[in-house]
């Protein structure tokens, strides 16, 4: 039962301690036509490099033309992980087993002592599409040949005027836990108080959502500058903000704040599903700002790391209470602006659906 569905009328007040449970419920969902961010650029060297996506093990290796490429984590002879082996000076990746070796494709290049040709269908091992771009190694979640989509681009990554600052960090939570929390408003004037928000100063926003096939929008509008410290940071003059705060498929959580004419602020945030309840999240943050960028490039990641490790707190306790309850219940609000929508918006995904119902609509919320 999903987050648009599984609101109850039922009173746990009046029910039985034995059927206090949620019974399975469950926002997980399996995307098999995606791509994910598996690691940076420049953490894909010389060897071989193990990662997992969607409970999948995987191996990342460069070619002797120092392309990469992604296998799964299973040698075809004997089981064996192949991320424990070795990249040979032709760049096939060598089992640390028997030594069979692989190129970039899973094929099976050579198996020592055997005469004859080494390559088989039955001798190779799966491959995932994989490019290597604006500074990541991104991987396809179907094997075989490469898909016609292309990986999400960071817009304003070497743009003139900005700076960008990227970070790696990981949550113990479902990938939609995790967007829904990166994108999430209301939870900021408390679990982000005086960081980025203060509580309620009693001013009305219209919030104008905008649901597509494969993204949805909501537009703040009448918002004044936030009170937090991130906010003075990037506009010490104040103003009256521009905010955006987006999802798109498969697993971007945009969030967009402009303030006059010289403040821009774009995080692109990639989820990256590592198993049903831990996501690793690849931020990549870009702004133009009055203050130089150089000046302010130091503060911006400390404050975000900080900011972070609060929401990674409370995830991970959302997630201790999903499994304690053995599932999970929401009861929502029309400030719970785009939840539901990209729960809706991944089930389509994970369904292999071409798309949702398009839908526009305004709702208040007091900040």
């Amino acid at each position: 039962m999903g987050i648009e569905d599984s609101n109850t009328t039922d009173d746990d007040s009046r029910r039985p301690l034995s059927v206090l449970r949620t019974r399975g419920r469950s926002s997980v969902v399996k995307l098999h036509d995606a791509w994910f961010i598996a690691c940076a650029a420049d953490e894909l060297g010389t060897a071989p490099r193990a990662v997992i996506i969607q409970d999948v093990p995987l191996v990342l290796f460069r070619d002797a033309d120092g392309r990469a490429a992604t296998l799964l984590d299973r040698c075809p002879h004997r089981n064996v992980p192949l991320s424990g082996g070795t990249v040979c000076d032709d760049g096939t990746l060598q089992c640390p087993y028997h030594g069979w070796r692989f190129d970039g494709r899973g094929e099976c290049r050579a198996v020592p002592s055997l005469v004859g040709p080494a390559a088989s269908k039955a001798r190779t091992a799966p491959s995932f599409p994989t490019l290597e771009q604006d500074g990541w190694i991104w991987v396809h979640t179907a094997p075989g040949t490469m898909p016609a989509s292309r990986p999400h681009r960071f817009e304003k990554m070497g743009a003139p005027g900005y700076t960008t600052v990227c970070s790696t960090v990981e949550a113990e939570a479902s990938l939609f836990s995790t967007l829904e929390n990166a994108l999430d408003v209301p939870h900021t004037a408390f679990l982000h108080r005086g960081l980025f928000r203060s509580e309620s100063r009693g001013i009305p926003i219209t919030a104008r959502i905008k649901r597509t096939a494969d993204r949805v929008e909501a537009e703040f509008i009448g918002e004044p500058r936030p009170t937090g410290l991130v906010a003075k940071i990037l506009s010490p003059s104040g103003g009256i903000v521009q905010h955006w705060d987006r999802f798109i498929l498969p697993s971007i959580a945009q969030v967009e704040y402009r303030i006059g004419d010289e403040n821009h602020f774009l995080a692109d945030t990639v989820a990256t599903p590592v198993s049903d309840f831990v996501t690793r999240l690849h931020a990549v943050v870009s702004f133009r700002s009055r203050i130089p960028g150089p000046l302010l490039a130091p503060l911006v990641k400390p404050l975000a790391l900080r900011v972070f490790e609060q929401d990674a707190t409370i995830l991970r306790r959302q997630t201790e209470v999903i499994r304690r309850f053995g599932g999970e219940q929401f009861a929502s609000t029309e400030i719970d602006v785009l939840g539901r929508h990209v729960w809706r918006l991944l089930q389509a995904a994970a369904r292999g659906a071409s798309s949702v119902p398009d839908e526009e609509h305004e709702t208040t919320l007091v900040l």
